[in-house]
């Protein structure tokens, strides 16, 4: 397939770009399609850090005065910051086998979905020189990549992603856990799961990232049956990292079953708020670019 770097992706069906196969090239092409124009760093505000005080001379951003040391000298004086080498980050994205589900045979099962969406992200962090490595896990850490910058490292992660195949059980905590002590350079951990598994341990195992200093955006996938319930006959219902099988019939457990996932969702979104984690909520059928590009939207807006 040829390289065509100017070819834009505008809301294309994941399902219908699963099927170019070139995790490069889609890549390229979903990044370059709307990156044109974005502020270089989509990462502002993380990857600076405080250097000196100057006085306050007219035409300077009054954000940028600090009040305390006025309060103490009575003079205005501006904060002045100088960038850190480079964001270190890391792609962590799970494999297990309930991140293999797909809703229908002609869809993309969350762990493509995953994989494309990881491929954005390394793509565009190496864009802009910032090392970027990668992490697969299910019940344990499966591949671990650490982070480089150069173009061969990124073909490298790329092949990596073509490679993954879904496994078992999932243990994300233990993962987490496992990872936060073992990376002990601050940087920026991207999060690419649908955590099924318990909340209460995964929130412990996310805020133990936080209390290391990393910053932490998490992008929790589903496929969109699984938010929705949209099963009307009686189903069999089979657990794609044990094997059980139940016989379900769904109008009995429609309510229910929306009300839990509802919970799901909320308890990491308010958690997340609430220690400084960006949430990204997402399903299967979002393009890569509108979900992209939103996010990136809004933390312009926020920096």
């Amino acid at each position: 397939m040829p390289d065509r770097p100017h070819q834009k992706y505008e809301y294309l069906d994941p399902a219908a770009i699963a099927k170019l196969g070139r995790l490069d090239l889609v890549a390229k092409g979903v990044v370059e399609g709307f990156i044109t124009g974005l502020h270089r760093s989509p990462w502002h505000g993380f990857s600076v850090e405080f250097a000196e005080h100057r006085e306050y001379v007219h035409g300077d951003n009054p954000k940028d005065i600090d009040w305390q040391a006025y309060g103490r000298s009575d003079r205005y004086v501006v904060k002045q910051y100088q960038e850190e080498t480079n964001l270190r980050a890391y792609i962590l994205l799970d494999q297990s086998g309930s991140m293999a589900y797909r809703s229908e045979p002609a869809a993309i099962s969350k762990l493509e979905y995953g994989c494309f969406l990881a491929a954005c992200l390394a793509y565009l962090l190496a864009r802009q020189q910032d090392p970027v490595g990668l992490v697969t896990f299910d019940s344990e850490v499966r591949t671990f990549l650490p982070p480089g910058s150069t173009t061969v490292h990124l073909n490298l992660l790329l092949r990596e992603l073509e490679k993954i195949k879904p496994g078992k059980t999932t243990n994300v905590s233990l993962s987490f856990h496992h990872l936060a002590e073992h990376i002990r350079k601050r940087g920026l951990i991207i999060i690419v799961s649908d955590l099924y598994d318990e909340p209460r341990e995964v929130l412990k195992a996310l805020r133990h990232f936080r209390y290391k200093k990393h910053e932490v955006i998490l992008f929790h996938i589903f496929d969109k049956n699984e938010l929705e319930f949209p099963f009307r006959k009686l189903t069999d219902f089979v657990d794609l990292e044990t094997d059980e099988r139940i016989q379900v019939d769904p109008k009995y457990v429609r309510t229910e079953y929306l009300a839990l996932v509802r919970d799901f969702i909320d308890t990491y979104k308010k958690d997340c708020s609430t220690s400084r984690i960006e949430y990204v909520h997402t399903h299967t059928g979002v393009p890569y670019d509108l979900l992209l590009s939103k996010f990136l939207s809004t933390r312009r807006r926020i920096a």
